[in-house]
């Protein structure tokens, strides 16, 4: 015989109650199958022992009333959101109906966008292999929180400086990854757009760049936390999902800055800001191409006009004066156009990362090198350095500190990219080192 556990009852439960027709009809139906619904009665004309028993049968139909409707709450709990926490701009209703802001046809967006039809919570739940409980625990927001679904590690920035990584814990990395595959991938990107998608690379993106008079390359700063919340949820409704379901997505995608603070022994992590697209959740870079449709197409048209070439990488935007081009480059009117569209696009672009390179200097688009007509390749410096440490590593000597096999491979992988005969050379060589070592 199995035995049931509590979620299972308290489902049943929540099914009883909506056959009674809500949980006052529900209360009402079980207290008089228990025999707990007194029938009210003058109490001026009663003996003491009657209306003490009378009290008493009162007080104990008073407290099955509220057992009853305690239980109610708990399944009501477990089959409804509730509540989502406190938040700029999150508001939460468990009542199914329509916004303003939806998209007015909906559940057709979503059919174009082949993505799968989401109406309630419970179905976005179930499609995430999730209970409505541990949907409204992923989802829920807290300006001070002593736990996270995150980890926060830091990688080196090439000026010096750490940046701040928050990988997501398995539960949570298991809903982005589902979101990011049946929702997210399937949305419209503009193909100007090189990163993180299928079929398309730093290389795809420094290929639109080779034979240049001049090259200028463009940051947008703070790229991920100027996505907040806001902008995620209107993404997924402009997408074709409604409030309830924008909401839970965002929720699911986005975390706030925040900083840990220990106080008496105890482990606090305090919001700085606004929920925003945390770097490194898989669903961030696929929300920023989608959210940067407009951004692509604005400037595109730019670079167009004034007979530039344009690409975005991830927060790097590259545009590139072809060598056949005869008029006035106009540089001045593109560097303040662009400006102007970012900050009407919601971005603000990084003025120290701006960097301009003619036909003279060496020209590079995401590390690799452009100038010529040739194909975009890995600056010589590297394949170097490669083969050195190679070469080193197999006449016994140890490797400079910070470097391993699986390091040199990664650059080999990169070789391999735009040169396949070096980098499968190299790779090839690096796997007998590992194996014999």
């Amino acid at each position: 015989m199995t035995t049931r556990t509590n979620t299972e009852r308290l489902l049943d439960l929540w099914r009883a109650i909506g056959q009674a027709g809500g949980v006052n009809a529900y209360v009402q139906q079980e207290l008089r199958s228990r025999g707990f619904v007194l029938e009210r009665k003058k109490t001026d004309t009663m003996s003491k022992a009657e209306l003490s028993a009378y009290k008493k049968s009162l007080k104990e139909e008073a407290a099955e009333r509220r057992r009853l409707k305690r239980e109610a709450w708990l399944a009501y709990r477990e089959t409804h959101v509730v509540h989502l926490g406190e938040g700029e701009g999150l508001f939460w209703s468990d009542q199914l109906d329509f916004d303003k802001w939806d998209h007015p046809r909906a559940e057709e967006r979503a059919a174009e966008n082949d993505l799968p039809p989401i109406d309630k919570p419970e179905k976005l739940a179930e499609l995430l292999g999730l209970t409505i409980p541990e949907l409204r625990w992923l989802s829920f927001h807290r300006d001070v929180a002593d736990s996270l679904h995150y980890r926060r590690f830091t990688i080196p920035k090439r000026d010096g400086s750490e940046r701040a990584i928050w990988a997501p814990l398995p539960k949570l990395k298991a809903a982005q990854r589902w979101i990011l595959e049946h929702v997210v991938e399937r949305l419209p990107v503009h193909g100007k757009s090189h990163g993180f998608l299928a079929g398309r690379s730093i290389a795809t993106n420094a290929a639109a760049h080779v034979a240049s008079k001049i090259i200028l390359k463009v940051d947008l700063k703070d790229f991920f936390p100027t996505i907040t919340f806001r902008r995620a949820k209107g993404i997924f409704r402009r997408a074709g999902y409604r409030d309830q379901i924008a909401t839970l997505l965002a929720l699911l995608c986005t975390e706030a800055p925040r900083e840990i603070v220990e106080r008496d022994g105890k482990t606090y992590y305090v919001a700085l800001g606004p929920r925003s697209l945390p770097q490194g959740a898989p669903t961030s870079p696929a929300l920023t191409n989608t959210l940067c449709m407009r951004l692509d197409r604005r400037l595109t048209a730019l670079a167009a006009k004034l007979g530039w070439r344009y690409t975005r990488y991830a927060d790097d935007l590259t545009f590139s004066l072809p060598e056949a081009h005869k008029e006035k480059p106009r540089l001045g009117a593109l560097l303040g156009s662009i400006g102007r569209v970012a900050n009407d696009e919601g971005f603000r672009v990084h003025p120290s990362k701006t960097r301009i390179a003619r036909s003279g200097q060496r020209q590079k688009v995401t590390g690799l090198v452009v100038n010529g007509g040739g194909a975009p390749r890995v600056p010589r410096a590297l394949k170097r350095q490669i083969r050195a440490a190679i070469h080193n590593v197999s006449h016994g000597k140890e490797l400079k500190a910070g470097d391993s096999v699986a390091h040199l491979s990664g650059y080999a992988a990169y070789i391999y990219m735009t040169d396949p005969l070096l980098g499968a050379k190299l790779l090839k060589q690096l796997a007998a080192l590992d194996k014999a070592g």
